[in-house]
């Protein structure tokens, strides 16, 4: 990330400089170099500004999540996944303890709760060490588990739809299918190169298979409510207006489950508004220094030149160049990216198609490399095998699935 943000001032600085002494050649007044200059304050007000209105629909949906939490969602979620996992992970006998810190962490993100869902995936990582026969190389089980985190998998896309209310979109909830149909895609598509793969890069020696005893039948409410939500999505795509329920329906459901479970919802509430709060006010350095590092490349025509150079790549697979900066580097940092996505909300508004591509795919894809350097540097694993290669084609697939549901569902 440091060297991201030292290149985009560089490109912004340096494009300013040399139109201004075009200008000066021709006789004109130099004025690309002040306009950067404005933008560098510009950039850091709006950064503000957008940060303050954030806070309060982060405070909002980080408190429900909470309720949700304490109601027992995740366990309900631990519950449905571990069938479908136990099958997609023959290497890890299905009473390990890192089957259930597996379950955990992708019940965890799938309800976009980052925070819970980091140590429970390091906890994984650390128990498949423990079935490793070769300490420092990635077992299948590793890749694959790191695969399923890299996708996104994203049932719930809270701050980005916070991001785009705080940003005033009429209709925040608009990428929640978009965003669940893509993370979808994008997980059988890394899920299927993890075992692809790891046939071509294959292990030292064969792990151990330990066969499935659960039977199909255990499937049956995963498989339920998946058709809910395939029913979801078509009634969204057939009647557009439909989305606008999703919000307050979502709100109502979360309220509703922490009462029937008698969670003190009032309470945890305010418990997880606190976390809320406190992750908008961390977020404010990485808005103020990339919205005004874009804001000054923007200035320099820098990025002008950029999207006109791209634009007939682009425009063969429908994705905005404008967003080609996000789909870069999204890999590479979760708060460059997420400042990033702000940024473009702001610029073309937060109802503009530029807008929802960057939003769903912001809530589609994940911090690669991040994710592999954090959760492989916790078991010191130097030899990854496979993980770069399904990583990047899980990346390029998220971006991909992001634009095309965009099209199809917006």
């Amino acid at each position: 990330m440091n060297i991201v943000f030292f290149l985009l001032v560089c490109a912004a600085v340096l494009a300013a400089g040399g139109a201004d002494v075009a200008a000066l050649i021709a006789g004109n007044d130099p004025v690309r170099m002040a306009a950067v200059g404005d933008a560098v304050f510009e950039g850091a007000k709006s950064s503000i500004t957008l940060a303050i209105g954030l806070a309060g629909a982060m405070t909002l949906f980080l408190g429900l999540m909470k309720v949700v939490e304490a109601a027992g969602g995740l366990d309900f979620l631990a519950r449905l996944i571990r069938p479908v996992l136990v099958r997609l992970f023959p290497d890890v006998p299905a009473d390990h303890p890192a089957m259930g810190a597996i379950v955990m962490n992708i019940g965890a993100n799938v309800l976009g709760l980052g925070n819970a869902a980091t140590p429970f995936g390091i906890k994984a990582m650390q128990e498949l060490e423990t079935l490793n026969k070769h300490p420092g190389t990635a077992t299948n089980a590793m890749v694959l588990f790191l695969a399923i985190n890299t996708s996104g998998v994203a049932v719930l896309p809270t701050g980005v739809m916070a991001m785009r209310a705080a940003a005033g979109s009429t209709s925040p909830e608009s990428i929640f299918v978009p965003t669940l149909v893509a993370s979808m895609f994008n997980t059988v598509v890394a899920v299927l190169a993890a075992k692809f793969f790891s046939r071509v890069f294959r292990a030292p020696s064969p792990p151990d298979h330990h066969p499935v005893k659960e039977s199909w039948l255990d499937l049956v409410p995963l498989v339920l409510i998946s058709a809910g939500f395939s029913a979801m999505v078509v009634t969204v795509y057939l009647f557009k207006p439909a989305s606008a329920w999703i919000v307050p329906c979502l709100i109502l459901g979360m309220l509703t489950v922490g009462f029937v479970r008698r969670v003190k919802v009032y309470e945890v509430f305010i418990e997880g508004a606190r976390d809320g709060f406190t992750s908008a006010t961390r977020i404010i350095p990485y808005l103020v220094a990339i919205l005004t590092a874009v804001g000054m490349l923007r200035a320099s025509g820098a990025l002008d030149v950029l999207v006109r150079f791209v634009s007939p790549a682009m425009n063969l697979i429908g994705m905005p160049p404008e967003v080609l900066p996000l789909a870069l580097l999204r890999p590479l940092s979760g708060s460059g990216a997420y400042a990033l996505t702000t940024e473009l909300t702001t610029t073309y508004g937060p109802d503009s198609f530029i807008a929802q591509v960057a939003g769903t795919m912001q809530g589609t894809t994940e911090t690669t490399f991040y994710v592999l350097a954090v959760y492989f540097g916790s078991v010191q694993v130097l030899k990854t095998r496979h993980a770069v290669p399904t990583g990047v084609l899980s990346d390029l697939s998220g971006v991909l699935a992001a634009v095309a549901a965009c099209h199809f569902l917006i």
